[in-house]
Formats: structure tokens, C-alpha cells, sequence
């Protein structure tokens, strides 16, 4: 459904199309159980573009 909307989006709102895969490959959800992994997914969220930049 997400994927279908996102190429309504892209034809009819002008959204940016992706020229590559428009998911993450091996994406799996996760289940946080405690304060300290919500704050450990916390850190991840903010320190992770931070490494797109690098590559």
C-alpha cells in the first residue's frame, strides 16, 4: 500500500521518483523492550545519516 501511494505521489504530486530501489533491503522491525534499547535506537537514529556521509 505505502509503495502505491508513493508512486501516486511521485505522478500526480510531483514527489521526487527513486531511480533505484525505494526500500531497504533485509529490513526487519524491531521490538524495544526497555529504556535503555529505546535510548540505544535513539542514539542509532541520530548518529546513522551521519554515516551515509561518509560513503
Amino acid at each position: 500500500m505505502t509503495t502505491n501511494e508513493y508512486i501516486r505521489k511521485v505522478r500526480e504530486d510531483n514527489w521526487q521518483p527513486f531511480n533505484k530501489k525505494l526500500w531497504q533491503r533485509s529490513f526487519y522491525d524491531r521490538v524495544i523492550r526497555n529504556e535503555d534499547e529505546l535510548n540505544q535506537t535513539r542514539k542509532y537514529i541520530i548518529k546513522n545519516p551521519r554515516k551515509w556521509e561518509l560513503k
